[in-house]
């Protein structure tokens, strides 16, 4: 049998890689740490290791997961910003799950969007306590708006559906649209200014990296909501800090932050939390945060595991690694799993 390691782990983690471990001849051990250059040491041995969203990934890391031995890394998530591709080519494999499921995330969108807008959290905590008013809990219908969406892969698609359901008008960015889809494409700045919602859909690139800015938020409509279930460094959080206090942001659902690596997943509830940008934008009473759990759904738990322990078994096998990920894949080059073989 076969052993891998995993770090940063959770017990909804173990449960759903315990169930599927035996199908695939793969023993687990398990590490509570995030993987970082501090912790990569406890890797030594094993030739795999599965990481995580918020796990440092960079050259150190790199450096001293392929001189104890490793030589994949399977990402139990869809994004991998966090990981030095340069770093890693030509030492260490990267695969990830490219999908996982895209109702979850699409479906948490929209729950946040709901929950913030007819201020169902407030409500909730008002009714525990007995006190019936409902002062201060005036929200809009959704029919009607204009919803931009930017990013229409799988998951952006799925929310435009749901918005359809609601009777919302639909527009859409993508710097690679989807010919024949139905969507209604506009440009970016059309989409700024047109939307009252805009939900965030996109990976976290070079060009996206903090495309909801300062002069990005000048173009917006006053009021405007915003929701991110994407990447936090999507947007410059000071930005939205300001925007929000100013009134020109009606609301922030935000399911990702852009300085979370230390904070989300964790119990920080008896600290000081000293990201005072963070701090401020959650005592926001038109904001609502959660900690990175869109994709938390017994069905995607189980698509994760699935396809992460697939793509480990392949490793072992030998055989192609159908989602790798490499420094040329991410640069546009060929390479040789464009032949059905391993990046390298």
């Amino acid at each position: 049998m076969k052993k891998i390691c995993f770090f940063d782990t959770k017990p909804y983690d173990r449960i759903y890689f315990d169930l599927m471990k035996e199908k695939y001849g793969i023993d687990i051990e398990y590490f509570e740490p995030k993987l970082n250059p501090r912790t990569a040491f406890m890797a030594k041995g094993f030739e795999v290791v599965v990481a995580f969203v918020n796990d440092t990934i960079n050259k150190e890391t790199i450096d001293i997961l392929y001189q104890n031995g490793t030589r994949l890394i399977a990402m139990r998530c869809a994004g991998y910003n966090n990981v030095d591709f340069k770093a890693a080519y030509g030492k260490i494999h990267v695969v990830r799950v490219p999908e996982y499921s895209p109702y979850a995330v699409a479906e948490h969108a929209m729950a946040l969007l709901l929950a913030l807008n007819r201020k169902i959290h407030k409500a909730y905590i008002r009714t525990r306590d007995f006190n019936f008013s409902l002062n201060g809990l005036i929200g809009f219908d959704l029919h009607g708006k204009t919803v931009g969406v930017i990013g229409t892969g799988k998951i952006g698609r799925v929310f435009i559906d749901i918005c359809n359901g609601f009777g919302m008008n639909v527009i859409a960015y993508d710097p690679y649209p989807i010919k024949d889809s139905g969507i209604h494409y506009v440009s970016l700045n059309e989409l700024f200014k047109e939307s009252d919602i805009i939900s965030l859909h996109c990976p976290l690139t070079k060009d996206t990296f903090h495309m909801i800015n300062a002069e990005s938020i000048k173009m917006m409509k006053k009021g405007v909501y915003i929701v991110n279930t994407s990447r936090g460094a999507l947007i410059d959080s000071e930005a939205l800090l300001e925007a929000l206090k100013a009134e020109k942001i009606g609301g922030a659902c935000l399911d990702v932050y852009e300085e979370e690596t230390e904070l989300f997943y964790e119990d920080m509830s008896y600290v000081v939390i000293k990201d005072d940008v963070l701090a401020r934008i959650i005592s926001m009473p038109n904001v609502i945060v959660t900690s990175h759990q869109a994709f938390l759904t017994k069905e995607a738990l189980h698509n994760i595991a699935e396809i992460t322990l697939s793509n480990c078994s392949d490793f072992f096998n030998n055989k192609p690694l159908v989602n790798e990920v490499c420094y040329k894949c991410g640069k546009g080059e060929n390479c040789l799993r464009s032949e059905g073989k391993r990046c390298f």
